[in-house]
């Protein structure tokens, strides 16, 4: 099969850990280990998040007053070859030596005019207590909103229109290779009026819809996304609280979700579902075989849906 594997910020570095490279290196491995069970099988591209990364860069990046800070693209860029290489470096310690891997520093074209702009919804960098963010907010002008109990900066985030150099991840892919590409949603760049030219924008795309357009482009078989919980769950840290098991893209259509975490990874499995009939699964990533073969996580499928589990 051909597998698009979407790895959450979160599945990469959790969210009770400080933004360490030592932190981001142990969960790194163990991700490794099982990403590299199912790259045995299967033709495997990986995304990444990089929401707590990108946010971590710009607040360096901010501390340093002599010299303007990075824009978002430019800082985006950064966190997709420091991932992407030690991804790429813990699969190459797991797999064989003839074994293809390489990282891609991907483009992904958005609207300009994409009403996101105005309204920054996606969560970046690191959690704060409400004081602590209203500080924040006031020193360095970035938009905060609430991140569960906590806080945390948003920028906008438009929706992914085209994967620049879908060529090159086909013709790796079928020269067997293993692809990371388009970490951290791509590197936002759109059209500056004037003719074909690209620039890049202030902006994180969501790595979970880039995941599905990709997925679609790539004509994947399965999309995972992969996160720090089991499953998709309705009335979640309610008593009523209950996870998904196989569901429809209409029957998901009828639930909200939480729009900074579980909506957009929702809509991306929707939306790959019903573009291509294939299957989407949102899951844990240490419950990644059994979610390729069908038994855990939240399977998004065309099929008439079972019971919730």
């Amino acid at each position: 099969m051909r597998v698009v594997v979407a790895l959450g910020g979160n599945a990469l570095l959790r969210r009770d850990q400080p933004p360490t490279a030592d932190n981001q290196l142990a969960n790194i491995r163990r991700a490794a280990a099982q990403l590299a069970r199912v790259a045995e099988h299967h033709d495997l591209v990986l995304t990444h998040g990089n929401g707590p990364q990108v946010g971590l860069l710009a607040l360096q990046a901010a501390a340093y007053i002599d010299v303007d800070a990075y824009p978002l693209d430019v800082l985006g860029a950064q966190t997709d070859g420091m991932i992407g290489y030690l991804l790429e470096q813990e699969l190459a310690n797991l797999l064989p030596a003839t074994r293809a891997i390489t990282t891609l520093i991907t483009r992904v074209e958005v609207d300009a005019q994409d009403p996101a702009f105005g309204h920054p919804s996606k969560p970046i960098g690191p959690t704060y207590t409400q004081v602590e963010s209203e500080r924040v907010a006031a020193a360095k002008g970035w938009n905060m909103a609430a991140d569960g109990a906590s806080f945390r900066r948003v920028v906008a985030s438009p929706q992914p229109l085209r994967v620049l150099g879908i060529q090159v991840i086909r013709w790796l892919l079928e020269h067997g290779a293993l692809v990371i590409a388009a970490g951290g949603g791509g590197i936002p760049v759109a059209c500056n009026g004037e003719g074909n030219d690209l620039h890049g924008v202030e902006a994180v795309i969501d790595k979970d819809l880039c995941s599905s357009l990709l997925a679609r482009e790539l004509h994947a078989d399965v999309l995972v996304i992969a996160t720090d919980v089991p499953a998709v769950y309705l009335d979640w840290g309610q008593p009523t609280q209950r996870a998904l098991g196989k569901v429809t893209p209409h029957e998901l259509s009828e639930h909200d979700f939480a729009v900074g975490s579980m909506k957009p990874k929702v809509d991306a499995a929707r939306a790959f579902v019903l573009a291509t009939g294939r299957r989407a699964v949102i899951g844990s990533l240490e419950q990644i075989e059994a979610m390729l073969a069908g038994s855990a996580g939240t399977q998004v499928c065309q099929a008439p849906a079972e019971a919730a589990t």
